[in-house]
């Protein structure tokens, strides 16, 4: 029986990166996936595919609304199911950057089948058997559907089953205000459909700053996505008319008629089956595996990434575990994941990208120690020019001026975190963003006049100071000669 320097059970993000990583070092890898395909949700049923959607539905509304930038607006005529072949054709053209065939060219045996532990050093796939040195747990997680009465015979899509759709709804509910719920519900409305969002929360993305969910919430709002929040699901009803969703809401009762129904009410993580008990992998309530800083599990040699250990679930997330697992368990590694630096967006329009702490969890922190600096894209010359003024860039500061949070709810606020994120986890003061050169005119400024602000506040104090006290002084001792 062969005998691995690494084994992983998961064929996702985590999975790939430890596989590459590994192999490329020249040690013995194994990579176990119990589906046809490996890319794991980001390529089949997570970034890729929404991200796809969400191109063409931007590109729909900007020709709408093209009177922003002087020219005639004009309806898009929709053909859906072509929308939905540049869906599919974005997912076939990556495929092959995280294919089986690429993985065995690199030297990963790929296994195909259920995974199991069933002893130290141990993992059966199916009948057959194998020996590690260490392990990686990179299963991912799964779309949880809430038990709503009813909800089961509607049928109701997720994140893995709406890609398979080839005729548009005419009228969608999406159960969920959180980043899946809001992307695709906008994309939806973009493309023509009527949306109705419900969300049992008092607002949309509940993790985001206060002035972000606002913000989101009157864009979607304008462009026709009907809000209900603060709403509780009770159950499904059939009609004449189609199936309908009751909800309780300010004490009344509603009933929302829809044609399909988007679950985007969270997601579990997938380790039933995988034998954890037997090798005392140590999992939560809702099932992710408990790992330390170093992703290390409590069992000896054995390690977990990405969405099975419910810490944070992105892609790149999970990406930069399985580089920390390659260290970590190749080379008996102290690597430790930072998750106070790792930033995240939100694909909708403005998009919403944070990094860090909050105000309100940096004034928990820090009381009254804490510089907040804000600048609105509706002065920003690049948002200007574009007719794209909506949003804002928040700075958060804590003592000694130091970056401990951002959030950037503009146009572009994916790529203007990225700089965050790096004075963030490196230590750099509010007044580093400011000092920088930034080119002209970009939509990545507006972090950098948010720091402007900062510091033009401190050295004009800093100047009158030293400007008012000799005068002072000065006014002083002409009176007392007088």
């Amino acid at each position: 029986m062969r005998r691995y320097d690494l084994a992983i059970v998961g064929g996702g993000t985590a999975a790939l990166v430890a596989a590459f990583g590994a192999a490329g070092l020249g040690a013995r890898v194994v990579l176990c996936e119990r589906r046809a395909q490996t890319g794991g949700d980001c390529l089949w049923t997570g970034c890729i595919p929404s991200k796809s959607l969400l191109a063409a539905a931007e590109l729909a509304h900007r020709m709408r609304t093209a009177d922003s930038v002087g020219l005639e607006p004009a309806e898009p005529a929709v053909d859906f199911a072509r929308v939905m072949a540049h869906v599919h054709g974005a997912r076939e053209r990556i495929a092959p950057h995280d294919s089986i065939d690429r993985l065995r060219g690199e030297g990963v045996h790929v296994m195909r089948g259920s995974a199991r532990f069933v002893g130290p050093g141990r993992i059966a796939i199916d009948t057959q058997e194998l020996r590690f040195r260490t392990a990686l747990i990179a299963t991912g997680s799964e779309p949880v559907v809430p038990a709503i009465d009813g909800l089961s015979e509607a049928e109701p899509l997720t994140n893995e089953s709406v890609w398979d759709l080839r005729q548009q709804p005419q009228r969608l509910l999406v159960l969920g205000g959180g980043p899946l719920g809001c992307e695709l519900g906008q994309a939806f409305a973009r493309l023509g459909t009527r949306v109705t969002l419900v969300e049992q929360a008092r607002s949309l993305l509940g993790k985001e700053e206060p002035e972000a969910q606002a913000l989101l919430a009157g864009r979607l709002a304008d462009e026709g996505v009907e809000l209900r929040l603060e709403a509780e699901a009770v159950r499904v009803e059939k009609g004449d008319d189609g199936p309908s969703l009751l909800i309780r809401r300010a004490g009344a009762e509603q009933r929302l008629p829809f044609d399909r129904v988007l679950v985007a009410a969270g997601r579990r993580p997938v380790t039933a089956g995988l034998g954890l008990e037997t090798v005392g992998v140590e999992t939560d309530l809702h099932g992710a595996v408990e790992v330390d800083d170093t992703l290390r599990t409590s069992a000896r040699g054995i390690f977990a990434g990405g969405d099975v250990t419910a810490t944070l679930p992105f892609t790149h997330v999970a990406g930069h575990h399985g580089r920390l697992v390659v260290a970590n368990a190749l080379f008996h590694g102290r690597q430790r994941f930072r998750p106070d630096a790792v930033p995240w967006v939100t694909f909708t329009d403005p998009e919403v990208a944070r990094v860090g702490l909050t105000e309100a969890q940096a004034r928990e922190r820090f009381g009254d120690r804490v510089t907040v600096e804000r600048y609105s894209y509706e002065q920003l010359d690049r948002a200007i020019t574009a007719g794209r003024t909506h949003g804002f860039a928040k700075l958060i500061a804590g003592p000694r001026g130091r970056l401990v949070g951002a959030t950037v709810a503009a146009p572009a606020g994916g790529e203007a975190i990225a700089e965050l994120a790096a004075r963030l986890e490196s230590g750099g003061k509010l007044a580093d963003v400011s000092r920088s050169v930034h080119a002209y005119p970009t939509f990545a400024e507006g972090p950098a006049r948010a720091a402007d602000e900062h510091l033009r506040a401190r050295f004009f104090n800093d100047r009158v100071r030293r400007v008012t006290r000799p005068a002072l002084a000065l006014l002083r001792a002409l009176e007392r000669g007088r």
